[in-house]
C-alpha cells in the first residue's frame, strides 16, 4: 500500500460485494523489533544495518514477507537502537518466514557475517507481534518514485487498563481518529494491536512528518480540531476510561528503508 492508495484503504470497509460480504483486504501481521546497540569500536550500527539490508530483507522477501521499515532512534530513551517493521500476510506466513530465516543458506551466511569481527554485533533484540487495524490492513509504504527529504517518524504506544478498554480505543481509531490524522496531513504509516509482546493490553502506531516543527504544528492542529473535540468527550471514549499511558519515540529511516 502506498500513500496514493491511503484514502482508498481507509474507506475500504464501506465497500460491500454483491453477496453482502465486506470487500476489505485481510488484516496483516506486523513484527516490530528493537535492536539495542552501544557506541563502541565494534561498529554495531554499521554491521547490523548491513545485515538488515542484505540479509534479513532478502530472506523475508523469499518467504513472501517484507521488511517495510528500518529506523534509528533520534529522540528516545535507552539509545542507541534500531527499529525494524516486518509485515506478514497471515500468522501462517509468519511461521513460514521464521522457518525460512532458520534454514535458508543465504540468510545463515548473512548471520555468520554479522557475527564476524570483534565483540558482539548488537546488545539485545526485543520483538512484538501486532495485528493490523481493520481501517489500515497494511503498512503504507513510500512510493519509490516520490522524492523528498528524509522525514521523521513517531512511534506511539497506548496502554489500556483492560482489553475491553483497548477494544474501544481501537474502534475509536478505526471509526474516526485515523481519518482525522489523514485529513490534517499527519501521514499514518501503520496501526496495530499487540498480540505478542510486553505491557499488554496496548496498541502501537506510527505517523510521519517533514520535521520536528511540522510535528509540533500538526499535533497543535489536532488538539484544536472540532471533530476530535467532539470525539474525545464521548462517554466510554475519554482518555481516563480507555488510555492508561502513552509513550512515544522519534525515529529516522535508515537509507535502505522502504518507508522513508
Amino acid at each position: 500500500m502506498n500513500r496514493r492508495s491511503m484514502l482508498t484503504a481507509l474507506g475500504a470497509s464501506a465497500l460491500v460485494s454483491s453477496e453482502g460480504q465486506a470487500a476489505t483486504p485481510p488484516n496483516t501481521f506486523l513484527e516490530l523489533q528493537t535492536w539495542r546497540l552501544h557506541n563502541s569500536a565494534e561498529g554495531q550500527g554499521t554491521r547490523l544495518a548491513e545485515y538488515l539490508e542484505h540479509g534479513l530483507a532478502p530472506a523475508l522477501s523469499r518467504a513472501g514477507a517484507k521488511l517495510c521499515g528500518a529506523f534509528a532512534n533520534v529522540i528516545a530513551p535507552d539509545g542507541p537502537y534500531y527499529v525494524t517493521l516486518a509485515q506478514y500476510s497471515s500468522l501462517a506466513a509468519f511461521g513460514t518466514a521464521v522457518a525460512e530465516l532458520r534454514t535458508n543458506d543465504a540468510h545463515r551466511a548473512a548471520l555468520e557475517k554479522l557475527n564476524a569481527g570483534a565483540g558482539a554485533p548488537f546488545v539485545r533484540m526485543e520483538s512484538s507481534l501486532l495485528r493490523s487495524f481493520d481501517k489500515m490492513p497494511a503498512a503504507v509504504l513510500t512510493d519509490p518514485a516520490e522524492k523528498h527529504a528524509r522525514r521523521i517518524f513517531e512511534l506511539r504506544t497506548y496502554e489500556s487498563p483492560s482489553f475491553v478498554a483497548l477494544t474501544r480505543k481501537v474502534g475509536m481509531f478505526n471509526d474516526a481518529e485515523m481519518g482525522i490524522f489523514e485529513r490534517l496531513g499527519m501521514r499514518p504509516v501503520f496501526f496495530g494491536e499487540t498480540i505478542v509482546g510486553p505491557r499488554q493490553p496496548n496498541l502501537t502506531y506510527m505517523l510521519s512528518y517533514d520535521d520536528l516543527a511540522a510535528r509540533d504544528a500538526l499535533w497543535r492542529a489536532f488538539g484544536k480540531d472540532p471533530e476530535w473535540a467532539k470525539l474525545r468527550v464521548r462517554p466510554g471514549l475519554t482518555d481516563p476510561e480507555i488510555v492508561e499511558n502513552i509513550s512515544n519515540v522519534i525515529l529516522r529511516p535508515l537509507p535502505f528503508s522502504a518507508i522513508r
